[in-house]
């Protein structure tokens, strides 16, 4: 078995340290501290190896922390042709992923606006196991319902995120910059029964001039369920009013607001930062990057991906562990363009680079852990093509391990 370290000196320390401050102000200010910071973060990559089935990747320290250690072995890729159809339906534009460990199958939610059929929730058949992935097959799709117990209408939602959580699954809509469509949190039924809506806190709304609010295809990309119960939703990239989307120069800050898993209140909002576009565009294209997905570990630790796109180049797609426990909260700070003071990120740290191991991976936009069939823990990754035929439905999967199982 390969094993790589990404840790080039690990160390073991306590979780207790002293939380990156970042100081906003005018946005010039900040700008050249978001980036001196992502540039420093982006650092301790591993070098590129042979996507070989049963290698192992290793991260043993992040933050410098052994306790949050974890390592990453690859089972495989499967993929699912644009243009299949699952009870005449086309079958693509996976967004969301998550593990039903009632049925032990996974659950893959469609970003389909209620164009090709109902916005709707896929349920797979996953066959991995401790040593390879064998496939994916589609059992059936489950309709989503709207708050008056009818289909959505068409383009009347965006489904992004998914996730299994206290009461039912929550789903988010990213909403629309043009068609001035807010972004919002969805909890529905195993049978996707509308539960209720959750708003997303004042300044998320778009607007027409594009003063503030969220942009366009850049919204609620990514769901989390925290220990607590409490939901964790991540915009792709930053409100308009907090700063520009990245570049090759520049990391970009982007908000995640975490919402009370009983009144569906907010209760606080953290800082995540971007790291800049990785590629530059073949001549005459554009690249971009943001946060497609995130999960929980159950332990105080995310997983996020970055995923980013090169025209002429293809993707990026790099996986980061992020550490919530010492984020300021920045519900009341209106514009972090504009805030003259000292803030407190995300903390995170990059345990897997899928390019630099030597995988090709395709639109990276859902990440899973759930249980193969012999018990295996097994981190599922999928790429939305975006029912596209020069794209596919790519599905990754690695298995798991994390310090102390």
């Amino acid at each position: 078995m390969t094993v790589v370290h990404v840790d080039a000196m690990p160390v073991s320390v306590s979780r207790v340290r002293r939380p990156l401050l970042l100081r906003l102000g005018r946005f010039a200010r900040l700008k050249s501290v978001m980036s001196a910071t992502a540039m420093y973060l982006a650092c301790g990559s591993a070098g590129i190896q042979a996507a070989e089935i049963g290698a192992t990747f290793e991260k043993p320290c992040p933050f410098g922390d052994c306790s949050a250690g974890i390592a990453f072995t690859y089972l495989g890729e499967t993929v699912i042709e644009t243009g299949f159809r699952e009870a005449g339906i086309e079958f693509g534009g996976i967004s969301g992923l998550d593990f039903d460990a009632a049925t032990g199958n996974f659950i893959a939610l469609s970003d389909d606006r209620a164009e090709r059929g109902p916005a709707r929730i896929y349920e797979l058949d996953v066959n991995v196991g401790a040593h390879s992935l064998q496939g994916v097959s589609v059992r059936r799709h489950i309709p989503l319902q709207d708050a008056g117990n009818m289909p959505f209408p068409e383009q009347s939602v965006d489904p992004e995120a998914l996730r299994i959580g206290p009461g039912g699954r929550y789903w988010t809509s990213e909403g629309g910059g043009k068609e001035q469509l807010p972004p919002s949190v969805h909890l529905s039924s195993a049978d996707g029964v509308h539960i209720r809506e959750i708003a997303m806190p004042e300044g998320f709304a778009p607007t027409a001039d594009g003063s503030s609010g969220i942009r366009d295809n850049l919204s609620l990309e990514s769901l989390a369920i925290l220990p607590s119960g409490d939901v964790l939703a991540g915009l792709e990239a930053a409100l308009h009013q907090d700063g520009p989307i990245p570049s090759l120069t520049e990391s970009s800050p982007v908000r995640m607001v975490q919402f009370d898993a009983v009144s569906g209140k907010p209760r606080a909002q953290y800082l995540y930062m971007i790291s800049p576009v990785p590629k530059a565009a073949a001549e005459g294209g554009k690249a971009m990057t943001g946060l497609s997905e995130m999960l929980s570990l159950g332990n105080g630790w995310l997983l996020t991906i970055e995923r980013s796109f090169a025209e002429g180049v293809g993707n990026t797609i790099k996986i980061f562990m992020a550490d919530l426990a010492y984020a300021t909260d920045i519900s009341d700070i209106a514009s972090l363009a504009a805030f003259e003071g000292r803030v407190a990120p995300i903390a995170k740290t990059e345990v897997l680079d899928l390019n630099g191991i030597g995988l090709s991976p395709d639109n990276i936009e859902a990440m899973a852990i759930g249980k193969a069939r012999d018990g295996t823990e097994i981190l599922l990754l999928a790429a939305d093509n975006n029912f596209s035929s020069k794209q596919k439905t790519q599905f990754l999967a690695f298995k798991i391990h994390r310090h102390g199982q």
